[in-house]
This record gives C-alpha cells, sequence and structure tokens, in this order.
C-alpha cells in the first residue's frame, strides 16, 4: 500500500503506464485521454504526468475494465475451468460469477469442490455460487439432495461467494421451509434467482425471500416489472436462449437503467466462446442495436461488480484492481491485451501462457452405480384405445417448451410409436445417480428426426441420461453405450454407434482444449444430422428437455413434469374426463 500510495501522489514511479489510450469512464459515461499507472495488482492513479519502468502505448486504443459474467454455467461449455478460463479471457473476460450447480448435481459436494481447486490460478477470477438447487426440483432426482446444511458448509469453507439461482420459485412462493432455509442459510451475501414468468403477487411474495436478480426474463414487459420492484435484471445471451435483443428496447428507450442491468451468459458451447464470443459478443450486440457503447459496457463491468459487492473491480480507478483490456473499437471489439491484477495475460490477441489445472479430472469421474441397461421392451408403450397422448413441442431458440394433445398417434401393433412423418420422437430418461432403476417414456416433437437415435449425460439439471429416437433399438444402444463409457454426448442407429463425444469429468466436461472440444461436437453434430435432426445445438436442446423448474412440459426420471401445474403429468389423456 505504501508503494501504491506513492505513486499515486507520482513521488514514485510506476510498474507501468498505458499512455494514449481512450479510458472508458463507466462512472461518469465518458471517454478520458489520461495515463493511467499500476502499482503490483492495483491501478494507482489516472492521470496526464505518470511516469512507470515499463510504457504501454495504446495507440489511441480504447481501454475498457476487465469484464464480469454475472452467470455462468462453466460445465455447460463442457470444458475445464482452466480451459474456459483461456478461452474467455482471450476476449477481455477477467472475472466470472460461475454456478456449479451441474456438477453438483452428479458428484454433490464434491463438485463444488472440485470447481473451487480448480479455479484457482487462473488468468480469471471465478467466483461460485452455492448451488441452491440440488436438485432443482423435488420433480428430478441427484446423486444428494444439498440442503442448508451443505450451504452453510460450502460458505464457512470459502467456497462460495453468493447463493446460486433459487430456481424452485414455486417453493418460494410457497413458504416451502426447506426451500427458504437455504436461502437463510446462505446469510448476508447476493441471492441469485430464477423466476421464469413470474409477475404480480406471485413476484411479490417471491421477492420477500430477498432473492434479487433474475435471468429468465423474455420482454421488456416482464423485465420493466421486475425492475420496478427492485430486482437486478440479468439480460441473457446463451446459445441456446438468445433473450437479449428481446430486452434491449428497455434500455435503448431509459439507459439509466443500465446501473440495474447486466448481460450475462448462463448456457454456452465452447463453439460459441471460439466463434462468436463472450461478453465482447455481448456488447457487440447491443452496439449493433442502437445502444450506447459506454452503457453496453457498462452492463458487463460495474453492474456486475456493484450487485456482486465486488468492490475492487468492475471500472478503471484508483485503488481498483488493475482488471483492464485494450480493444480497438465496440463496433468490432478485437481484444488486443488484457491485465488481470497488473499481470499481462493477453498481448496481440494471444494468449502468453496456457493454464493448467493441478485437480486430477479421474478423481472426479462419475462411477455410475451398477448401471442396469435398459431393453427395447421396457421401452414400448401400449396406447390405451381413444387415449390422447401428450406430447412435448421443443422451440429453437427458446428454453421454453409447449405441451400439446396428440389425438391421432401412430400406434403400431397397440403400442404408441414415433413418427417422422408428424415429426413425433419417443423420449427416455434413465437416472443414473442411485441406482433406483428409475425410468420414464415420452414423445417430443420439433426435433426433425427422421431415424436413429442421439443421447447425453448433460441432461439439465440432474444430468440424468436422456435419449431421443425413431426406434427402441437405437435408444437401447445410445444409452448403454453412455452407461458403459461413463457419460458424455453419443448418435447411433440401430445396434451401430456413429459417433461419440466423450465427458470425462462428471459425464459433464471434456479433458481437450477448446477447438478440439469444439470439432469433437462439430462432427457428432454431423453425425446427429444423419437421423435427420434440423434443429441448432440438438445436444443442448436435448438437455434442455429435463430441465424441470422452466415452463411448460418437461420429461425427468420421474415421468412428464410441469412446475406451473404442479408436478407430474400424465402421459395420456382422456376426452371424456378431460
Amino acid at each position: 500500500m505504501k508503494e501504491l500510495l506513492e505513486s499515486a501522489r507520482g513521488d514514485r514511479v510506476a510498474d507501468f503506464v498505458v499512455k494514449n489510450a481512450r479510458v472508458a469512464n463507466v462512472y461518469t459515461m465518458e471517454y478520458e485521454e489520461v495515463d493511467v499507472a499500476v502499482v503490483g495488482n492495483r491501478i494507482a492513479g489516472l492521470g496526464n504526468d505518470y511516469t512507470g519502468e515499463t510504457i504501454v502505448d495504446a495507440k489511441g486504443q480504447i481501454l475498457i475494465p476487465g469484464m464480469i459474467d454475472g452467470h455462468v454455467h462453466i460445465e455447460s461449455t463442457m470444458l475445464t475451468p482452466a480451459v474456459f478460463a483461456d478461452s474467455v479471457v482471450l476476449r477481455g473476460t477477467t472475472t466470472v460469477m460461475a454456478d456449479p450447480h451441474e456438477i453438483a448435481n452428479v458428484l454433490g459436494m464434491g463438485g463444488v469442490e472440485y470447481m473451487y481447486m480448480a479455479a484457482r490460478g487462473l488468468p480469471v477470477d471465478v467466483f461460485l455460487g452455492a448451488p441452491s438447487c440440488v436438485p432443482a426440483s423435488d420433480l428430478e432426482t441427484s446423486c444428494e439432495n444439498l440442503e442448508m446444511d451443505a450451504i452453510r458448509e460450502m460458505f464457512d469453507r470459502g467456497w462460495c461467494q453468493h447463493l446460486g439461482e433459487v430456481m424452485n420459485f414455486p417453493g418460494v412462493v410457497a413458504g416451502e421451509a426447506a426451500v427458504w432455509g437455504k436461502i437463510q442459510a446462505a446469510g448476508n451475501v447476493p441471492l441469485t434467482g430464477h423466476a421464469p414468468g413470474l409477475r404480480g403477487k406471485e413476484l411479490c411474495a417471491y421477492l420477500t425471500s430477498g432473492v434479487s436478480s433474475d435471468h429468465e426474463c423474455t420482454s421488456p414487459e416482464e423485465a420493466l416489472e421486475k425492475l420496478r420492484r427492485g430486482m437486478w435484471l440479468m439480460m441473457r445471451e446463451g446459445a441456446s436462449s438468445p433473450d437479449l435483443v428481446r430486452l434491449l428496447p428497455l434500455l435503448r428507450d431509459r439507459p439509466e437503467l443500465a446501473c440495474r442491468c447486466m448481460a450475462v451468459t448462463d448456457d454456452v458451447t465452447a463453439k460459441h466462446l471460439l466463434q462468436v464470443g463472450h461478453m465482447d459478443a455481448k456488447v457487440r450486440i447491443m452496439v449493433r442495436e442502437g445502444l450506447d457503447p459506454l452503457v453496453a459496457l457498462r452492463t458487463v463491468t460495474l453492474s456486475p461488480a456493484d450487485y456482486f459487492g465486488l468492490k475492487d473491480r468492475g471500472a478503471i480507478g484508483p485503488g481498483l484492481r488493475a482488471d483492464m483490456a485494450l480493444i480497438d473499437d465496440f463496433e468490432n471489439f478485437r481484444v488486443d491485451s488484457v491485465w488481470k491484477g497488473g499481470r499481462p495475460v493477453v498481448e496481440g490477441g494471444k494468449l502468453l501462457r496456457k493454464s493448467e489445472c493441478c485437480i486430477d479430472p479421474e478423481l472426479f469421474r462419475q462411477k455410475t452405480r451398477l448401471f442396469v441397461p435398459l431393453t427395447t421392451d421396457q421401452l414400448q408403450v401400449r396406447k390405451p384405445r381413444k387415449a390422447e397422448v401428450r406430447v412435448i413441442r421443443v422451440q429453437e431458440g427458446s428454453l421454453a417448451t409447449q405441451s400439446f394433445l396428440e389425438t391421432d398417434f401412430p400406434v403400431q401393433d397397440g403400442m404408441a410409436v414415433p413418427d417422422a412423418g408428424k415429426d413425433l420422437a419417443k423420449v427416455v430418461v434413465q437416472e443414473r445417480h442411485r441406482n433406483t432403476k428409475r425410468f420414464s417414456v415420452g414423445f417430443v416433437s420439433g426435433l426433425g428426426m427422421r431415424s436413429g437415435a442421439i443421447a447425453s449425460s448433460v441432461a439439465h439439471d440432474a444430468h440424468n441420461f436422456v435419449a431421443a429416437g425413431m426406434d427402441d433399438l437405437s435408444i437401447v444402444t445410445a444409452l448403454t453405450f453412455l452407461g458403459e463409457n461413463g457419460g458424455g454426448l453419443v448418435a447411433t442407429c440401430g445396434a451401430d454407434v456413429q459417433g461419440f463425444f466423450a465427458l470425462p469429468v462428471a459425464g459433464l466436461m471434456s479433458t481437450l482444449d477448446a477447438a478440439s472440444a469444439a470439432r469433437a461436437l462439430d462432427d457428432l453434430e454431423e453425425r446427429a444430422k444423419e437421423t435427420g435432426i434440423a434443429i441448432a445445438h440438438p445436444f443442448m436442446v436435448l438437455s434442455f428437455l429435463c430441465l424441470s423448474v422452466i415452463p411448460e412440459l418437461r420429461i425427468t426420471d420421474q415421468g412428464y413434469v410441469d412446475i406451473t401445474k404442479g408436478g407430474v403429468q400424465s402421459l395420456f389423456c382422456f376426452p371424456e374426463v378431460r
């Protein structure tokens, strides 16, 4: 602090000074042409006559604060924390608020510990949220239930900085003791939320818990209501949930609301990170849609820092951490240099040092407990006469699904069967954590499948095995292969495996580098297209069929579920009793 203070006064030469930059000031929403002096890991001062042992000539580029992702699930990228960090710091991200509830559903407390240990020493600060909903609801089965004592322990051990998204919003509204107990066990930390479509009195009830943010808004009207009631708005832009453009009219009309808004990721693929980007991509979108660049920048810097109580970052100012990036402009947003805590980590757009994880991922490979393969006979669905069949309809570009009743469902030998002409595929979920031998069967529309099957051990949020296919043999082959190989993504045709992408870390993450992982997923998606699938990101779409806390109809190991209708739903419906 003595050296920092002396350099701030100009009595001591700084370690380095960035000169000739346009400094983006997210406090006053203006550009300043000033020197930025750095000592150790802190910014000493801003002015016009600072001297440094090293001079960085910005040559007119824009100096911005290191960007912050306010809500992301690292596991959804299928990359380990080290590989993820290297991928995003190249884009100017220096801090992420990560909710590890994916791996917590598979490995329990051990999964949270893995994410904490694997995130040490990276060029990006990873602050974990204590997973508040493991499982996401009582409508799905996880490895273990993490209750309030587990939440308290995560904070006591220093693993977590905030409470992960409280997804069981019906439980909060209804006053369920177990849900409220976990919220109260978190104590005085930011409590992040998940409240899709929640409005009016139910929203007020949810907010009495102290949960203070939401990333599920899909319309400006819903977003404004939540802002008016005191929530912080997280504007999600993920690979399968691009909601940012839909919400931007709110900020275009009222840019002052940026102080309560954050752009966040939620779920994104490795390929998306490589080809589209991370927080840089969100800024590009906002600028392209007519938002002032500094307003856009505020949503990925100072606003998330303010919300999460990170008083040492989010802007370029005296005493703050020297987390900074040099970019060409906001329209292209090409990152030239990045400093993390005053240390250069990116120069000339290239990573200076590859990160390594000191944790052996083999220690966190899930051992599928006495996995028992299904048979084709078990998957047959006898259709009662006159019964209508309930079907899940997926929608490209949205996490929401729809439920509809098919009155003229195809039948063969008395069994309800998939039909390519009607765009009806069979979907199966098999429990993989507790050896319950439980599985469920349903039907899905919107995938466009014509033959074969695809399956995944990534199935939000409990991450049981899920498969969709056009014949029972292909589905059984896919699920059996996952069980024998510890998880991953697979495409099958009959008894043959057409392609496989291994995910050895908990059946969620690859040990490959980002480019190799993206290629492997690309190759597998190409094989999946041979089934007729036309929808983008088919394995991600498949994985979200199981997310019980998003409306409308979902499928878990317990069957069809609809959280807005109170729980388990029947596969069949009879018109005379409807």
